[in-house]
């Protein structure tokens, strides 16, 4: 998909010393992919504790299955 985006030239450079990435395009779609997974862990650990699995976890240990 073609875009136009006002992007800071400042942030642009950065993000170009600082990953050694000189391909503009390639360095959004990180950045992008990047925010996605974070906000997708964020959504995972407010779950914490929400949700009841049943596992038994002692079982699950004792097949070696879980550190």
């Amino acid at each position: 998909m073609r875009v136009t985006l006002n992007i800071p030239d400042s942030l642009i450079n950065e993000l170009i010393i600082e990953t050694g990435e000189k391909n503009k395009t390639k360095i959004i779609q990180t950045a992008l992919e990047e925010l996605l997974k974070n906000t997708k862990r964020k959504k995972c650990k407010k779950l914490r504790g929400k949700i009841d699995l049943d596992i038994d976890l002692e079982k699950y240990r004792a097949m070696d299955m879980v550190p």
